[in-house]
């Protein structure tokens, strides 16, 4: 079996940088899945196995960012009722942005543990992250509300460990000797060594942040739905994971890539104007070469300057135009029908592949239970310069 699985079609330097990868004799198994494109260092939806070792950039800098989707008891008719209210709600209620503060208190029993104190880098942290949880941040990181096919109402969420995971990843690589970069050789290290121990730790911890994170926001959305939660899917798509392929034990990292066990449910979000999907690993041979992982979304089909062209940081005015124009994202938005606020060109749909196209490269491995429409749509605006590198 080649070393390197590719699911779909990808743009020349996606492919490159992923088979220079695979090029360091360390990485035993590698996939990238149809929703790949350009990462820091690792392409987004791209998987490698290392025995005994982690890639730190390979995790990215939004450690632990993920996808949460619940299933309420509301039904669409009543909801869409009031979208445009219930969205304001939103948007006043949870903080999105770079280096926001939850204007809400969260008392949260992952800050009473010990680690805090145990690791220099993270007494450094608490405080941060304390003020941040359950804060949204910004780029594609979102809030959104959709019915499904039996029109029931679910709220799906996307975002990672904020701050925290940010601040992990580059203390780390700096550690490691590595630097910032699109291209940069990736900082791995032993999983015995100590700074791969102390790595191993934080970023265990950053994954229950980002649980913790989650968790608030989809509740407290469903508060202002005035509705309950009867079913929940919950996956991490940055994270490092010590599994057993192909009768080995390997440490997985998943760069914007799901874990899709037989059985496993999984949350996968389109963009602001198409569905998204509740899918379940199954398993076959194509499930095990795939390592279990699928896509994450639907995956860029332009950068963020391509789509929008360049934009002012301080004002979010407009200097030169990008290949999304401002009539035909509202034409789009306008025919799926669904409220948005916030969000720029550079989350528009026609900035993204198309989701259903993605999927289907991974039919083999996956089975879609649910597919959801959004009605509503909450993202950081214009203004807010986006910090995260995955």
């Amino acid at each position: 079996m080649s070393k390197l699985k590719v699911f779909g079609d990808h743009e020349e330097n996606t492919l490159a940088q992923m088979k220079v990868i695979c090029e360091d004799e360390r990485v035993k198994h590698a996939v990238l899945c149809a929703d790949g494109h350009l990462g820091y260092s690792v392409p987004v939806g791209g998987v490698v196995a290392y025995e005994g070792m982690i890639n730190v950039n390979g995790v990215g800098f939004d450690i632990a960012c993920g996808n949460k989707a619940v299933l309420t008891d509301l039904k669409g008719l009543e909801v869409r009722a009031n979208i445009y209210r219930t969205m304001n709600e939103v948007q006043k209620h949870i903080s999105f942005g770079i280096g926001r503060k939850n204007n809400e208190k969260v008392d949260h029993s992952i800050f009473g543990d010990p680690i805090w104190s145990e690791i220099e880098l993270l007494k450094t942290l608490k405080d941060k992250s304390m003020a941040q949880l359950g804060t949204v941040g910004s780029g594609n990181h979102y809030v959104d509300i959709f019915t499904d096919e039996l029109d029931r109402i679910w709220i799906g969420v996307h975002f990672g460990s904020r701050g925290l995971g940010h601040s992990i990843a580059t203390h780390f690589i700096k550690a490691g000797g590595g630097i910032d970069g699109v291209h940069a050789k990736p900082v791995i290290f032993d999983e015995d060594s100590d700074l791969g121990c102390q790595y191993l730790k934080c970023m265990e911890l950053a994954g229950r942040y980002a649980y913790a994170g989650r968790d608030w926001v989809c509740d407290r959305v469903a508060k202002i739905l005035r509705g309950n939660i009867v079913e929940e899917v919950h996956n991490h798509h940055n994270f490092a994971w010590k599994e057993s392929h192909f009768d080995k034990e390997y440490w997985v990292i998943r760069k914007g890539s799901t874990p899709s066990f037989p059985g496993q449910k999984g949350f996968v979000g389109g963009s602001m104007g198409d569905i998204s999907v509740i899918l379940e690993g199954i398993e076959g041979s194509e499930s095990r070469n795939s390592l279990y992982s699928t896509v994450h979304g639907a995956g860029r089909a332009m950068g963020r300057n391509q789509a929008k062209g360049k934009v002012n940081r301080r004002t979010g005015a407009r200097i030169s135009d990008g290949l999304v124009s401002q009539s035909a994202h509202d034409e789009w938005i306008k025919r799926i029908g669904v409220e948005i606020r916030g969000g720029d060109l550079d989350e528009s749909p026609l900035a993204y592949k198309r989701i259903e196209k993605v999927l289907d490269c991974h039919k083999d491995t996956i089975k879609i239970l649910h597919t959801l429409k959004p009605i509503g749509v909450a993202m950081a605006d214009s203004r807010v310069v986006d910090p995260w590198r995955d």
